[in-house]
Parts: C-alpha cells; structure tokens; sequence
C-alpha cells in the first residue's frame, strides 16, 4: 500500500511541476509527452527506481484506450469542418491511397529485415505501426502558423487511420492464426463490422446525446460544471459502446466529435473544458508509464535491424506514399512532405501491440518490441521537428502566396 501511495505521489507532483511551466514548453523544442517519456525511464526501475511501476498490459491497455477516446473526441470536435469540407480531398487520398501503400511498403521491408517473422507476421507489424497519432501531433495541429488545410488534414487522417486499421489487423491476425479458408468474407465482414458499428454509435449516440443535454438544460436540471463532465463522459460511452458492440471505438470518438462540434457550434469550446482536461492529464500518465515500464520490458530488442526499421517506418514508409498520394492536388512538394512526414506514432501503436502480445503469436514479443523503438524514435524526431518545421512551412506558404496572391 505504501509502494501505490509513492507511485501516486511522483505522478501527482510531477504534473503539478509540469503545469507551472507548459506554457515555455509549447513554444520549446520538446514536447510534453517526451518530457514525461524521460521523466518515467529517470524515475523508473531502470534508472532512479522511485517508480516501482507495476502495471499490467491490460491496465495500461485501458488507461491508452481512454486516452485516445478523449483525444479522438476533442480533436474531431474542435475540427474546422468548412475547411474539411472543401479539402476533403486531401485527407481522402491519404487514408485511401496513401494508408494502403504505407502497410504494403512497410510490410515488404519487415519480411526483408526480419527473418524471425511469418508472412502474416511481417503484415500485422505494418499494420501497427501504419496509424498516426493525434496526440504527439497536436504541436503541428493546433498551430497557427501551418496552413488550416494542412492542419485540418492531418486532424482527419490521424483521427480516421486508427479505426481503419482496426479491422485490416484483425484480419492479419486471424490469417496469422491459421483462420485462412474465409479470408475474404472474415475480411469484408470485419471492415464492415468496425466501420459501420462505429459510425452508427458515434453518429447516433451524439445526436441522442444532445438532444437530451438541450432538453435538460433549458429545463435547469443541469448545472454548467455537470455539462462539462457530461461531454467527458459522452466521449467515453461513445467509444466503449461501439467496442463492446465489437466496432470501432476510435471510429465512433472521432464521429462523435465532429457532430458534436457542429451541434454546439459557438459553446464547443466551452463545452468541451472537461474532455480537454482528461485528454491532456491521461495523455501525460500514459507516456510517463510508457517510460518507466514499456521501454524497460522491451529495450534488449533494440537491435541494429530494429532501428533501421523503425528509422524507415517514420521516414520512406510513410513519407514516399503520403507524398505520392497527394500528387495533382495542387499542393506544393513543401506541403506533401510536411504532410508525409507528420505522421507520429504513439498510442494507437501501443494499443495495437497489446491486442498482439494477448494473441500470443510467435513473433508477439519481437513484434513489440520494435513498435516500443518506432515510438519512441517518434516521440524525439516529431517532437524536436515540429515547431521548427511549422515555422518554416508557414515562411514558405508567405512566399507563394505573396508570388501568387490567387492560388
């Protein structure tokens, strides 16, 4: 008992310390999930040991889950959907061009990197680490000086990807298992599970949502604070409904999230208070554990292969097929790259290498192992290049746009 109360106490007076100065890191050359990446492997047993960090994969599994349901949700909702509307073809030829040629080009350099890995094998780790994550790429979303299509884009395609790749990696898993004479059908059926499911819930669980906050507020029933904590928990029961009903969770958030932000209109941002808080405060608490513990269990698979894959995975895998899917869209070679290389990886990985090791495949722990090193190479490359590279694409969008005043 004593051990749980000192674990609490370093995680409390960290974020504590960390509030007090957030407003100079912003701005830095870091980002908060990598501060508290350090902060954990420091305080962790491998280094300091204040941290005795007993977590199971299945706790720290919820605690990501979570996570990723407020970000999903908060994200989607604060979307500019106007902007999204017209440029909707940016983050369409992504998700549906782009994301495809990523898992084919990341598989075909697993099976030649790993001799360890089945067919399937090599399909599953590309496949987890194909899905970005809107949580390391807030810096670059939520900054004004990248160009909101860009932004806007990227929100899309982070928000989209994780429920799109749900189904494909459960179709790799079951082929990976021996479940191979119905690929097709247990293909389509999964991809339409998933997707559908998620939609209805997100779609439908909102709309029923606020038309019973609107109901209830014009009546008085509902104080301001409780429409606060009534938006978190929408975020919540979006995404477990559509899970427990065996859809995508991270689809029916995201959905969710942007009905609601049309629905509230001019109060989403203060309705959206409570959310904002939760996914900022898990978000830290997950990459804090993600560095006390995570990286601990898997850091001896760190091999020179690991990281030559992990290196490819966040550059050529997912930069050439980003920039080749936005090819004739008007954008300037700057602006695809910028897009192809802001795709971190981060919580929806973890998430997807849970769901692996419980499977128990061969390659399970290998296959980890190197999604821990492709994150956390992410979490330092995304995280230092961020601020600098938005500063240099919006000089570069100044520049065309004072040559061409109509693009």
């Amino acid at each position: 008992m004593t051990v749980m109360y000192e674990d609490l106490a370093i995680l409390a007076v960290l974020l504590f310390l960390y509030s007090q100065i957030v407003g100079r890191v912003e701005g830095a050359p870091v980002s908060g999930p990598l501060i508290f990446v350090v902060l954990g492997l420091i305080t962790g047993p491998t280094l300091l040991g204040w941290f005795a960090g007993s977590v199971t994969t299945t706790e720290y599994r919820v605690l990501t889950d979570l996570t990723l349901a407020f970000i999903l949700f908060v994200d989607a909702a604060n979307a500019d959907l106007k902007t999204l509307r017209r440029q909707i073809q940016l983050p369409a030829r992504m998700l549906l061009i782009g994301l495809p040629a990523i898992i084919g080009l990341g598989f075909v350099l697993a099976l030649l990197l790993f001799d360890q890995l089945s067919i399937f094998e090599a399909a599953i780790l590309a496949t987890m680490l194909a899905a970005t994550d809107a949580a390391l790429g807030k810096g670059v979303i939520t900054n004004p000086a990248v160009p909101v299509r860009v932004r806007e884009s990227l929100n899309a395609e982070s928000g989209l990807n994780d429920g799109l790749c749900v189904p494909i990696l459960f179709v790799f898993i079951a082929l990976a298992e021996g479940a191979g004479a119905d690929s097709k059908m247990l293909a389509l059926t999964l991809v339409a599970e998933e997707l559908g499911i998620g939609l209805a819930v997100g779609l439908a669980g909102t709309w029923l949502a606020d038309k019973l906050m609107r109901y209830c507020w014009d009546r008085g029933w509902m104080p301001r604070i409780w429409s606060y904590i009534a938006t978190g928990a929408l975020a919540i029961a979006l995404f477990a409904i559509a899970q427990s009903l065996h859809g995508s969770g991270y689809i029916a958030a995201f959905s969710g999230g942007l009905l609601f932000g049309h629905l509230a209109g001019k109060d989403t941002e203060d309705l959206l208070h409570s959310a904002e808080v939760n996914a900022e405060t898990l978000s830290l608490l997950t990459w804090f554990l993600f560095g006390a513990v995570v990286i601990a269990l898997y850091a001896e698979t760190f091999t020179l292969e690991v990281l030559l894959y992990a290196m490819l995975s966040l550059t050529v895998i997912r930069v050439l097929p980003i920039f080749l899917s936005l090819m004739g869209t008007g954008e300037s070679v700057s602006n695809r790259l910028f897009m192809g290389w802001f795709g971190p990886r981060g919580l929806a990985s973890i998430v997807f290498a849970i769901i692996v090791l419980n499977k128990e495949l061969p390659g399970s722990e290998f296959m980890a192992g190197v999604v821990t090193c492709t994150v956390l190479l992410s979490l330092i490359a995304h995280g230092i290049s961020a601020n600098p590279l938005a500063a240099r694409l919006a000089r570069t969008e100044a520049r065309l746009n004072a040559k061409d005043p109509n693009p």
